[in-house]
Formats: structure tokens, sequence, C-alpha cells
């Protein structure tokens, strides 16, 4: 990817080539800058690559699939709806087709831990639970893959934690794909199956990592308590 602004050339991303696999949790690190969410805005097809091209199932990708959900670093919600109605914005767009919108909307809020505030404005809302109604937002049309950039910032380190798990372990029971954005090495490490290090601008795929952790792979204190986990965590570093 390069851009150009009439003064100067900007050479972003050079050639990286991977695959993400169905029901695969993957996580991209990388110096700020080098061009990650630039990455990300390409796979949903925000972006179209100077050169290249993205393959969705073997056939090249014009546009996002419809089975591709994007969650971005800030939540976005609209402030005059509720928690429940900025959920189902995204089934209002592509349509309700079999009228359960608004019962998967309900139930995703519980399974993240929002049960009796669906009705609440987004003013009322920590900014976990922000993301967290965001989160549901992106998982509501049910899509095969999830493209996540930094999702997982909150304020303290409990929160966090509890969105990570919340998320993979929604993810990986439904058997849904994620490419992550993370500046958090001990993140990466704890909710990957893989973990790709970019290099500096124009980004190349420095090193990749497989993550092979003992035990509930959704727990992640668990995870992070894992006897390989500062073994994993010191390669990324």
């Amino acid at each position: 990817m390069t851009y150009d602004d009439g003064r100067r050339t900007v050479h972003v991303i050079d050639e990286i080539s991977f695959e993400l696999k169905p029901g695969e949790i993957v996580s991209i690190v990388g110096p700020s800058g080098c061009g990650k969410t630039t990455l990300l805005n390409i796979l949903s097809g925000l972006l179209v690559p100077s050169s290249g091209e993205v393959r969705w199932h073997g056939t090249s990708l014009s546009g996002m699939p419809a089975r591709v959900g994007y969650m971005l670093q800030k939540d976005l919600l609209l402030p005059w709806r509720t928690a429940l109605n900025n959920v189902m914005l995204g089934v209002e767009i592509s349509g309700d087709k079999d009228g359960g919108g608004r019962s998967r909307a309900r139930a995703l809020l519980d399974q993240l831990g929002l049960h009796g505030f669906a009705d609440d404005y987004p003013a009322t809302l920590s900014g976990g639970m922000r993301q967290r109604v965001a989160l549901a937002r992106t998982l509501i049309n049910q899509p095969d893959v999830l493209l996540l950039d930094e999702p997982f910032a909150a304020p303290d380190f409990q929160t966090k934690i509890v969105i990570e798990g919340d998320t993979v372990r929604l993810v990986r029971n439904e058997g849904r794909a994620v490419l992550c954005i993370t500046h958090d090495v001990e993140e990466a490490v704890s909710i990957s199956d893989r973990v790709l290090v970019l290099t500096h601008r124009p980004t190349r795929i420095k090193s990749v990592y497989e993550i092979e952790l003992e035990g509930d792979r959704s727990d992640m204190m668990a995870a992070r308590e894992s006897p390989h986990f500062p073994l994993r965590a010191g390669n990324l570093a």
C-alpha cells in the first residue's frame, strides 16, 4: 500500500501474505505507525491496495463480504440510541430477514454481561460497557470473521481481562475467526492461536509465532498463569 499526497510518496505496506483459517484467532503486533490499521482497512474493503489482492475463500475480494464484522478502536455508539438499539443498527441496515434480530441483540448483551442495561443510553454506561455494546453490534449479523482494531482498551486491567475473556469465549464457542490488532504483547499471547509480528514501515511480516498454552483459552487469567506464558510473551517482546 502506497500513499501519494502530491508532495511525497509514502510506502506503508510492503509484500505481506498470510491466511486466516476458520475458527482461528490471530493477533497482529508491530511498531506504532507501521500500517496495522491500514492493513485491516484493506481487508475490510475500505481501502483498495496499490497492488496485490485479498482473497475470500479463494476468490478475489472487492469490498467487504457480508460475513465479516469490523470493530474499530473507538466504540462510535450513537448517543441518541439505547444499548439495544445500537446493537440493532447492524440488522436494520442489512435487513432483519428472519425477524430474530431483537432477541439476538438481547441475548448478546446478556452474554457480554450487560443484562439489565439494554434500555440504557451510552452516556450512562462505563467505557468497558460501551465496548461490549460495540462488540455485540459487531456480532449481531453473525459474521464468520471478526476484524478487531485494538478492541480491548479499558480504564483498568480487571475490566480489560473481563472483556477479553467474554470476547474470546463467544468467538471460540461459535467457531468464528478473528484477526486482532493489538499493541499489548501479553494480550496477543493470551488470546491468540498465532501472532504475526510486523516490521517498521514499509511493513513486512518479521516473524510468526504459534501460541500453545494449556487449559481453557477463554480464561485470560489462566492463560497468563500458564507456565509457558512468560516464554511466549518474551519471544514476542
